[in-house]
């Protein structure tokens, strides 16, 4: 009697339902990436690797007379702290929008959204473990990394904390889009993916100053909100220093990431859930 209780009690309360649906389905996405070790020790691997090679190349290729303790963490800041959020877009653009098309592929995606799961549960229990072990990544890469260039800048942690947060959620309305894309674009959701992860390579700077890009694609960068996070989340990190932020004051930055880690989420939910209808009418949610 008092188990059926619970149980109507969850059944009538979304938040619950929610919640248990996104616990079921983060755990099977774990078993799934559980099954093949040796991702995680080439995961981590690939990090360091990237983060090495990135910051050493600066460090050759900065002038002798900028040879400065100062300059050097400069360097090393810019490049690894934009690299982070690089690799957690990376992980959002890949697993929220292509790898719901992988779904499609494997012949899963219809039979899971005839389960009654929030489709939001669906989507973001994609990203918790993957976004988990990216975190743990990137933790244990800057901890060698301190290790091997001497130190890093880390001023402002809970400013820097803030900005990451709502860049995440910026970030997240990004992989929606992608999602609700790829029941239009098929197997060309890959393309789009990967344009979008170089895209910001090259208009939101996270190697590099927005100073070194040409006046008009500073102009671009300026249009794209992730371009203020890897502009806010740096100047935090290494104490605001002379010259940093670069796109505008650290106030109108903060404000800008907020209205998008706001806005994002609910316009990308806004156009996937629209996309999904028109897949469930014309009949192609599982379509190949």
């Amino acid at each position: 009697m008092t188990e059926h209780f619970f149980r109507r009690r969850i059944a009538q309360n979304p938040i619950a339902r929610w919640y248990i649906a996104f616990v079921a389905l983060t755990g099977k996405e774990f078993r799934v990436m559980t099954r093949y070790p040796l991702e995680f020790a080439a995961g981590f691997v690939q990090v360091f690797l990237i983060m090495a090679v990135l910051v050493f190349a600066s460090l050759m290729f900065t002038p002798a007379t900028s040879q400065s303790s100062h300059d050097k963490l400069l360097v090393s800041g810019i490049l690894v702290y934009g690299f982070v959020l690089f690799i957690f877009i990376t992980e959002i653009v890949w697993n929220m929008g292509y790898n719901l098309r992988k779904e499609q592929r494997q012949g899963t995606l219809e039979q899971l959204y005839l389960t009654p799961a929030p489709v939001s549960a669906v989507l973001f229990s994609r990203l918790a473990i993957s976004l988990i072990w990216t975190a743990f990544l990137c933790s244990i890469s800057l901890w060698l990394m301190v290790a091997l260039v001497g130190s890093l800048p880390f001023a402002n942690p809970s400013a820097a904390l803030l900005v990451f947060v709502l860049s995440l959620s910026s970030i997240c309305g990004v992989g929606l889009m992608l999602a609700a894309l790829s029941f239009f674009v098929k197997e060309a959701a890959q393309t789009v993916a990967t344009v979008v992860q170089f895209g910001f390579v090259v208009v939101c700077a996270p190697f590099f100053p927005f100073s070194a890009l040409p006046r008009w694609i500073r102009w671009v960068s300026r249009l794209v909100p992730l371009s203020y996070s890897v502009d806010s989340l740096r100047a935090a990190l290494m104490g605001y220093p002379r010259g940093y932020p670069e796109l505008a004051s650290a106030r109108i930055e903060l404000l800008i990431i907020a209205t998008s880690g706001l806005l994002l989420p609910l316009i990308g939910m806004r156009l996937y859930r629209h996309a999904e209808t028109q897949a469930r009418r014309t009949g192609t949610l599982g379509a190949y």
